[in-house]
């Protein structure tokens, strides 16, 4: 008798393993996987357009306002800890509009899936082939580019031995250290390497990465780790494909007329992307009604400029006659022109496309790069070059020092590159303070000195506590 219940106990048990069994191996409806999404060329040409659709610079662009000196507080002033330099890991403000984290590894996740499946799917036709081919190189160049922002909001200096981020090359949710600076430059620039042999010699759709696109982010990622002559050797081979605009296009640029200096740029509609203007101010209710202004100029940064000759004063601000009429002051009627889009109550209001790559950064690029090898003479003269294009009767400037024409550079990054995603991180490269006016600052912090550690942002609180291999940077507490 015992033995046969030892028998029959042993039957049940295999017979539920069996079930156990049985249902591990049951497929999920409700979810398809990668190995099930991306099987075909159609599949990861929508994989590719999916981590695309991810591409988000408005977060960068906002972030380099606010945190230098290019605005001032307007009519509504809700971002006081970044603003004044107040944040630590676990600020609102920061969490809620300037966490790098999510955005960018989302994007990173997206492409390695892409690149993950790639090998096992089958191409027919050549024409099948050679879209594998590209999409493998615009996961390439999405991975460096994504990977890249996160260095600027957490890392951003050349020190080899100082910590960048993980560079993540395949998907995984297991926790992964931080990589120091030198082997992550290494994978970047790899991957750009590699990028450039597949992508596009040609433009044809700015929406999409190209060789040029691929190159301009060599020039920068070359100039912020100090690498100075491939920064000067990839600014070149950009220049040579997009010379700069006339002073009647560049501001044809802007309104998404022109695009003769822009090798790459992000799309943006009333359904996808969002208006980038709206960053500065909201839309408005019809004609004759100005949305609420949130920033405004700085004076510092309209002092900058030639108001009558330098096209760019026209391109980036405007002077609103509703507001001037009921102020004392040019300053609080001059607003930001530069995504404005159309008028006031239309549909495409301050609705325009995020240029990624331009002539004039690369002009800029170059020019330091060569001021930093001794090459005063290139350096002087792509600094003549653009400020030419730019300035009507302009005279050429001479520069016979180093320390001269790296001011230079400072400057004209100022006035050509404002609410572009720049300055704070310039500071932050170049190891310079943010100083403001007391007009701009209007009672609130003054300098940011330069080498203080609030010029790296600090890592999510809730990344922390997901990785435990996560190193927070110097100066944050948990």
């Amino acid at each position: 008798m015992r033995n046969n219940k030892l028998v029959i106990g042993s039957f049940l048990m295999l017979s539920l393993f069996a079930s156990c069994s049985k249902v591990i191996d049951v497929k999920e409806t409700d979810f398809i996987g990668g190995d099930v999404a991306l099987k075909t060329v159609d599949n990861i040409e929508s994989g590719i357009i999916g981590a695309y659709s991810a591409m988000n610079v408005e977060m960068g662009i906002l972030l380099n306002s606010v945190f230098a000196d290019e605005v001032r507080v307007a009519e509504f002033y809700n971002a006081a800890t970044v603003h004044e330099w107040q944040y630590a890991s676990t600020d609102i403000s920061l969490r809620d509009s300037y966490t790098a984290f999510p955005l960018y590894y989302r994007i990173i996740d997206r492409v390695n899936r892409v690149l993950e499946a790639l090998p096992n799917v089958k191409a027919t036709t050549a024409a099948q082939e050679a879209t594998k081919n590209r999409v493998r190189g615009e996961a390439l160049f999405l991975r460096a580019f994504a990977h890249f922002e996160l260095y600027r909001f957490y890392s951003n200096t050349a020190d080899g031995s100082a910590l960048a981020v993980a560079y993540m090359e395949t998907p995984s949710l297991l926790p992964v250290a931080r990589m120091t600076v030198s082997p992550f430059f290494a994978k970047l620039n790899a991957d750009l390497v590699a990028a450039k042999a597949l992508l596009p010699a040609t433009n044809a759709d700015i929406f999409r990465a190209s060789r040029h696109a691929a190159t301009a982010l060599q020039a920068r990622a070359a100039l912020y780790s100090k690498d100075y002559a491939n920064a000067a050797a990839f600014a070149t081979e950009y220049i040579a494909a997009f010379p700069l605009a006339s002073r009647t296009n560049f501001p044809l640029i802007w309104k998404d007329a022109n695009n003769s200096e822009v090798a790459f740029k992000l799309s943006r509609t009333t359904t996808a992307g969002g208006r980038i203007g709206a960053l500065y101010r909201g839309t408005s209710a019809n004609a004759a009604n100005i949305g609420t202004i949130t920033w405004r100029p700085t004076q510092a940064l309209l002092n900058a400029y030639d108001q009558v000759n330098d096209v760019r004063y026209g391109a980036y601000f405007f002077d609103e006659p509703l507001l001037k009429a009921i102020s004392s002051r040019t300053i609080h009627s001059v607003l930001i022109n530069k995504y404005a889009g159309t008028t006031y109550g239309t549909p495409t209001e301050l609705l325009a496309d995020a240029k990624v790559f331009r002539t004039g950064e690369m002009y800029l690029i170059r020019a330091e790069a060569r001021a930093e090898t001794g090459d005063l003479t290139g350096a002087t003269a792509d600094i003549n070059t653009l400020r030419a294009a730019r300035i009507n009767n302009y005279t050429n400037a001479s520069f016979t020092t180093k320390g001269d024409a790296i001011d230079a550079v400072m400057s004209e990054r100022f006035k050509e590159l404002p609410y572009e995603g720049h300055r704070f991180f310039d500071a932050k490269r170049r190891n310079l303070p943010i100083t403001r006016l007391a007009v701009d600052a209007q009672g609130t912090a003054l300098t940011l000195p330069s080498g203080n550690f609030r010029f790296i942002l600090p890592i999510p609180n809730s990344e922390i506590q997901a990785n435990p291999l996560m190193v927070q940077n110097p100066g944050y507490t948990n």
